[in-house]
């Protein structure tokens, strides 16, 4: 509730007005929209009265319900280009071969044509669409020092992006196949298992998200197999330029334990192992050895498993992994 104070025509008297939402209709190029105003009415008497910045309130309303109805950018997308890109908004205007004052008209409020729209929609979703304007359009701008600035920031962007689009699996499993000269598509689920079970034992937290299934051969983070499956029984080219800074010192450490004391053996040798292993057995109970299955191999079935594995071997860091994985080469 507003307790502002404003003139009564009917109480011929400055009176606290109170702001209720009210369903309104209005005409705008054509077309009649549906909105929600926001009408003042003054306390003493119930009429509405008038409030200049409720006008303008709803007027913006009525044009942003004009544009989810047809597919027009949101004002305040486009209100963030500027910013976005370090870009003036007449540079841009000049960048896009519009008119110098094109930009400014629909930054302040004008509704854009559907055809403006949906460049302004692909800029403000894509840096490397606007990268590709700027360098087409650099000829346009009047500053050599306004494509630099604009240019800088979009590239951080687009490293930024590029970052955030890799999942954690896929970090941890391009530091594997960097540091391991002969890996195949089986040795790297299997590692990518170890990986995530050991973690959990020494730090008591898992190292991604990605749930893991039991099958035929063992466990398998089906996105990373999807990734790598053309490759067969071929081992997988070796990643080069590994970002690996959201992992962990202590990540990387235990990466390191694994790609020494788990990688060194092959695929088979893996797959074996994780067949003597308590959580791929509970996820098949039941099932024929060669029966193709997509049972979940729980986080927890995992985390509890190399917990007890840990505590057996009395494993004070992950460098003591070798004494479990060479135990399990003994028995097979």
């Amino acid at each position: 509730m507003n307790r502002q104070t404003v003139f009564c025509p009917e109480c011929r008297q400055d009176v606290i007005y109170v702001v209720k939402e009210k369903r309104e209709s209005a005409e705008l190029k054509g077309d009649l929209y549906e909105f929600m105003a926001q009408i003042a009415y003054c306390e003493q008497c119930g009429q509405e009265v008038f409030v200049p910045e409720l006008e303008d309130v709803n007027l913006k309303e009525l044009y942003d319900t004009y544009r989810q109805k047809n597919d027009i950018i949101s004002l305040e997308k486009i209100q963030s280009l500027p910013e976005k890109y370090n870009i003036g908004k007449r540079p841009l205007s000049l960048l896009l071969g519009w008119g110098e004052q094109t930009f400014s008209r629909y930054y302040d409020g004008d509704m854009p044509t559907k055809q403006y729209s949906e460049i302004l929609k692909l800029i403000h979703a894509d840096p490397a669409y606007y990268l590709s304007l700027l360098e087409k359009g650099k000829e346009n701008l009047k500053s050599e020092k306004a494509y630099e600035k604009s240019k800088v920031i979009t590239e951080r962007l687009l490293d930024y992006s590029a970052a955030e689009s890799q999942s954690k699996i896929e970090v941890v499993a391009d530091y594997l196949l960097s540091k391991c000269g002969d890996i195949t598509p089986l040795s790297l689920q299997k590692a990518l298992y170890y990986a995530q079970g050991f973690c959990y034992a020494f730090y008591e937290k898992f190292l991604f998200n990605e749930d893991c299934e039991a099958w035929v051969h063992g466990p398998v983070y089906p996105k990373i197999y999807r990734q790598y499956r053309d490759y067969c029984f071929d081992s997988i080219e070796s990643e080069d330029g590994v970002d690996a800074s959201v992992l962990s010192g202590e990540e990387q450490l235990l990466l390191d334990s694994i790609i020494n004391h788990v990688c060194c053996y092959s695929g088979k040798t893996l797959e074996a192992f994780t067949h003597t292993e308590k959580p791929w057995i509970l996820a098949r109970a039941g099932l024929p050895l060669d029966a193709p299955s997509n049972r979940l191999i729980t986080k927890e079935s995992i985390g509890e498993f190399f917990a007890s594995v840990k505590e057996k071997y009395h494993m004070l860091s992950p460098v003591n992994i070798k004494a479990y994985t060479r135990d399990l080469f003994a028995q097979i």
